[in-house]
C-alpha cells in the first residue's frame, strides 16, 4: 500500500504517538480523528468505551455522534455495543431500513446518518471498546473499507491499552506518593501529641482520630494542621 494512502498516514501518525506526552483523553481524541482520516467514507467517528463503569461515547469528532449513540445506551441495543461485547464487526448499509438496532438506526437517520460500521477494539484478547464510523451516504462502507478499518482498529487498540496502562501506573504512583506523605505527617503529629499529652503512640493516634471524626475532616488534614501549628510556634533560629 503506498505511503500516501490515508491508512498508511494514520497508522504512521498513530505509531509515532507517544502516550506519555498526552493525557488519556487527548490520546482517545487522536485515535478518533485519525480513524476518520484513514477511512474517507466516514463523515464522523466516535469511540465507545467504559466511562465510570458504563458504556459511553468517550470521544467523538462530531457532536452528533454521542446524540446518536445515546439511543443504544438507553436501550442497551446497538451495533457499537455489540462490537464491544462480541468483538465483531457490525455494519448498517441503510439506517432507514435497519431493523436489528431500530432505536439506534432511527436516531442515526434523524441526524442524517445513512450508514455506519462499528469495529471492535481488541488488546490482549480482550475488548477495550469499539470504533464507530458514520456516513451521510447509504452503503458507504465497502468490504475493503472494513478491512482498512479493522487494520487501523488493531493498532488503535494497542495504543489505547498502552495509554490506559501508562496512566493507571502513573495514578498509582501518585496515590502511593500521597499515601507516603500522609503517613509521614500523621506519624509526626502522633509524636507531637505523645510529647504534649504524655501518652502512648496508640493513644496519640486515637486522639487524632477522634478529632477527625468530631470535625468531620480527613485525618491527614488534622495532622497537617497540628504539625503546621507547632512549626509556626517555634522561635526563629538565630
Amino acid at each position: 500500500m503506498p505511503s500516501e494512502d490515508p491508512l498508511a498516514r494514520s497508522l504512521a501518525a498513530l505509531s509515532n504517538f507517544f502516550v506519555g506526552e498526552s493525557t488519556l483523553k487527548e490520546t482517545l481524541d487522536r485515535v478518533a480523528h485519525l480513524a476518520q482520516e484513514a477511512l474517507s467514507a466516514a463523515d464522523m467517528a466516535g469511540l465507545t468505551m467504559l466511562v465510570d463503569g458504563r458504556a459511553r461515547t468517550a470521544v467523538f469528532t462530531d457532536d452528533d455522534a454521542p446524540e446518536i449513540d445515546s439511543a443504544q445506551y438507553e436501550t442497551g441495543i446497538g451495533p457499537c455495543l455489540d462490537a464491544f461485547r462480541h468483538q465483531e464487526v457490525f455494519r448498517i448499509d441503510d439506517t432507514t431500513k435497519d431493523e436489528r438496532w431500530r432505536p439506534f438506526s432511527e436516531a442515526a437517520a434523524a441526524h442524517g446518518i445513512q450508514s455506519t460500521v462499528s469495529l471492535p477494539l481488541i488488546a490482549n484478547h480482550e475488548g477495550v471498546g469499539a470504533l464507530n464510523l458514520y456516513s451521510r451516504s447509504p452503503a458507504a462502507f465497502s468490504d475493503e473499507d472494513i478491512e482498512v478499518g479493522s487494520r487501523y482498529a488493531t493498532q488503535a487498540a494497542i495504543v489505547l491499552a498502552n495509554s490506559q496502562a501508562y496512566w493507571d501506573a502513573y495514578q498509582l504512583s501518585q496515590d502511593l506518593a500521597t499515601a507516603m506523605r500522609s503517613r509521614a505527617v500523621i506519624e509526626q503529629a502522633k509524636g507531637i501529641m505523645m510529647g504534649a499529652q504524655r501518652c502512648s503512640a496508640d493513644e496519640a493516634f486515637q486522639i487524632l482520630v477522634r478529632a477527625s471524626q468530631r470535625e468531620n475532616r480527613k485525618l491527614r488534614d488534622i495532622a497537617e494542621e497540628l504539625v503546621s501549628r507547632v512549626e509556626q510556634s517555634k522561635p526563629p533560629k538565630g
